[in-house]
């Protein structure tokens, strides 16, 4: 594929595993249009494109916030014309969507210091869901509009391990995922009249700043929860930030994945598929 034909519109690239990605599909020729809420974060790594010779700008965009989208994607679209790739990368969890143990247990009702399912934050985890579903749908119905019939046109969303096999602790967080599986589906089958392919990609566990006080002590060292998941990961490790490359580049190609739709893809090192026996 000719990628200096291409522009990527990327949500959430001010975060270790799409601000990378951003900057490999720039280094391909591609145009990137990357976005965050943060701004500060977002021009790191279009400074990083820049610096290396390649074509991006960074915008500011709350995906939760349509006139922020909206006001993104005009802009967007007078910087670069015609955009062909659309990464709906921002997400998140939060830390009172979380039970503080696996299993329940009857001392951690009414304990301060410990979070049962009873105790769940309602509000927090709507935020959760709201950030990664709603963050998702609503960036599609702002940005999928202008690609409709275009060549090679796709969409390309993040599910997650979780949403297959729930994680002990992440309720939210899982069921968010979950409906972005649906989601996708969903929308490969409302666009496939109009040559938009719509995919979603569910990483394993990658090491990223949302995650790292959990799976690393401050000294580096693993945590017992990381021990667990690299014991239920039959390729042995964490995922790197380079294990996504290939499967991003293969969703956006036409050539490669054009008859590929309603698809979630995991790179997760076998997570997904090994029954712990």
């Amino acid at each position: 594929m000719n990628w200096s034909e291409k522009t990527a519109v990327i949500t959430g690239a001010g975060g270790v595993l799409l601000g990378a990605f951003a900057i490999e599909l720039a280094k391909k020729g591609a145009k990137v249009a990357a976005l965050d809420k943060n701004l500060e974060h977002v021009q790191k790594t279009v400074d990083t494109i820049v610096g290396s010779g390649g074509t991006a700008k960074a915008y500011a965009c709350d995906v939760l916030d349509k006139a922020s989208l909206q006001a993104a994607e005009k802009q967007i679209f007078e910087d670069f014309g015609n955009y062909h790739i659309l990464i709906n990368g921002a997400g998140g969890n939060m830390d009172k969507a979380n039970t503080t143990s696996e299993f329940f247990d009857e001392t951690e009702l009414g304990n301060p210091n410990a979070r049962s399912f009873f105790d769940l934050d309602v509000p927090e985890i709507q935020k959760v869901f709201e950030l990664n579903f709603l963050g998702t749908l609503l960036t599609t119905q702002v940005f999928a509009r202008r690609m409709l019939g275009l060549q090679g046109a796709t969409v390309i969303n993040m599910s997650s391990m979780s949403a297959f096999s729930p994680m002990t602790k992440v309720l939210g967080y899982s069921a968010a995922k979950a409906a972005i599986n649906n989601l996708t589906e969903w929308l490969a089958v409302h666009f496939a009249n109009k040559n938009l392919r719509v995919n979603a990609i569910a990483p394993g566990f990658f090491v990223t700043k949302q995650n790292q006080n959990l799976l690393k002590g401050p000294d580096g060292s693993l945590t017992p929860r990381s021990h667990k998941i690299i014991a239920n990961t039959p390729m042995g490790r964490f995922g790197e930030v380079k294990d996504l490359f290939g499967t991003f580049f293969w969703l956006c190609d036409e050539e490669a994945s054009g008859f590929v739709s309603g698809a979630v893809i995991p790179v997760d090192g076998a997570f997904n598929a090994y029954s712990g026996v």
